[in-house]
């Protein structure tokens, strides 16, 4: 019986439902998409489910407005025992993650259900509730076979392919990992398909090493843009080649306010002056921004693309927390212009800065210095290593963190520098500090020999109250007499240390 569009509205339902009661009246299939039905329908609808004489197997109610309370009205009745029906179709009635529920516990609560196939496809299914309707369809016990949730046959056909990929429907999953399990764009282009889709709601999605292009990467912000379920908080495209092109559109993404990441990674990405400044632009234009996390490891950022950063962290609007520049070729000017920013900002929420193997030169880590030196510094990690250090540079990072009692600084990384015996002793001296706050310090292949590791235990026994928690002096020459003193060490009661590499 096909009324699609024939009759509107709960007064054409309300007779339909009196003529279906009727036992003379056996009807398998019932048509009603388009009826403008609504609470009151559904309610009609229900009472011919629960009928004895009801013969129905097929009812296609989409493209109405029923809501969640229509959906409950209609859960009664697949609730009962003599409900008959084997397919339901309930797509575009504008059904959120409370009607998916209400399906679920309806469904369970009746083990004779006929149930084969549900329809739900255009509906918001909310953060649970294709979880809920999933474990019905995995569960051997129960007769459902076939849930139809994503509008687009695309959509349905990557979610396939990925759950053969994955092991697991990808719908259900909150961390989506295809890092090298989708290639190229063509590849990106049908996720894309998937994640514009309501039912997809991954919060954390890594796809390093996928070889995406530019168009695969204005495919992917295309389809989250347009997604307003989206609540993805992680996007890891580390190993691709978007160009300065997809990077414009990550920045289109980035300058939405709609746009919830607050990781986004992008290592090693051939990232260029303009495209740094592009997404610094987009971050500075945003002021509800929840990015939180940038990684920019190993791209080429050029002295514009520094200055651009330098703007952002400068901005008072900035929400960023952790910054990740290693191998970016940022010398003496660029990291003079960073800490500028961030000493000009007192409001800065930076915590973590990343400028591992760059080149700072001497100017640029008095730079460091003074900025490590101001009183207003929230810095409690900062990773220097492999950035060619020498005496004078270690002498004046220890001596601007002795002169500021209220550092946060809690991790700083010397690794792979040459800050030579006068260097390990002002780091020594450092550590003598009662007010010192590190735990962590690396100092791994920095040439440390006997005199310096001599000192470095001293100053540790000699300060009960220190708050070093991890040594590391991994790849240096100790000798035996600087191992002897570090066993020492560990054997004194007062010694704080829980790990020590040697």
């Amino acid at each position: 019986m096909d009324l699609s569009g024939k009759i509107q509205g709960d007064s054409g339902v309300k007779q339909l439902s009196d003529l279906l009661e009727d036992p003379h009246c056996r009807p398998e299939k019932l048509i009603l998409s388009k009826c403008g039905l609504k609470m009151e329908s559904c309610s009609s609808l229900s009472r011919v489910l629960s009928c004895q004489s009801c013969f129905v197997r097929e009812m296609d109610l989409s493209n109405n407005n029923l809501q969640n309370s229509g959906l409950q009205q209609l859960c009664e009745g697949l609730k009962s025992t003599h409900c008959n029906l084997e397919i339901l179709s309930l797509s575009d009635c504008s059904i959120t993650e409370e009607g998916y529920e209400a399906l679920s516990s309806a469904l369970k609560s009746n083990p004779s259900s006929h149930l084969t196939d549900l329809d739900l496809r255009g509906n918001d299914p909310g953060d649970s509730g294709v979880k809920k309707l999933t474990e019905i369809l995995e569960d051997p016990n129960w007769k459902l076979k076939k849930l139809r949730l994503l509008k687009s046959p695309a959509a349905e056909k990557i979610c396939a392919s990925l759950t053969k990929a994955l092991g697991s429907n990808p719908l259900l999953l909150r961390e989506m990992d295809l890092s090298g399990k989708i290639q190229g764009d063509s590849g990106v282009k049908q996720l894309s398909d998937l994640l514009e889709d309501p039912h997809c709601r991954p919060n954390k999605l890594n796809l390093n090493n996928c070889s995406i292009r530019e168009e695969g990467c204005a495919a992917l912000c295309s389809a989250l843009r347009s997604n307003p379920s989206s609540h993805l908080r992680e996007l890891k495209l580390n190993y691709n080649e978007p160009g300065d092109s997809g990077v414009k559109q990550l920045s289109a993404l980035l300058e939405d306010p709609h746009c919830t990441l607050e990781k986004l990674h992008l290592y090693n990405c051939s990232i260029r002056e303009e495209g740094c400044a592009a997404l610094c632009l987009a971050l500075r234009s945003n002021p509800s921004s929840h990015l939180r996390e940038l990684n920019l490891n190993y791209n080429e950022p050029g002295d514009s693309g520094v200055k651009q950063l330098s703007a952002l962290l400068e901005d008072t609007h900035c929400t960023l927390e952790i910054l990740h520049l290693w191998g970016c070729s940022i010398r003496e000017e660029g990291c003079a212009a960073l800490c500028s920013a961030l000493r000009s900002n007192p409001s800065s929420h930076l915590r973590e800065l990343n400028l591992n193997y760059n080149k700072p030169g001497d100017s640029g880590v008095k730079q460091l210095s003074a900025l490590l030196e101001d009183t207003h510094c929230t810095l409690e990690k900062l990773d220097l290593w492999g950035c060619s250090i020498r005496e004078e540079g270690c002498a004046a990072l220890c001596s601007a963190l002795r002169s500021n009692p209220s550092s946060h600084l809690r991790e700083l990384n010397l690794g792979y520098n040459e800050p030579g015996d006068s260097g390990v002793k002002q780091l020594s001296a450092l550590l003598e500090d009662t007010h010192c706050t590190l735990g962590i310090l690396h100092l791994n292949n920095c040439s440390i020999r006997e005199e310096g590791c001599a000192a470095l235990c001293s100053a540790l026994r000699s300060n009960p109250s220190s708050h070093l928690r991890v040594l590391n002096l991994d790849h240096n020459e100790p000798g035996d007499s600087g191992v002897k003193k570090l066993s020492a060490l560990l054997e004194d009661p007062h010694c704080t240390l829980e790990k020590l590499h040697i």
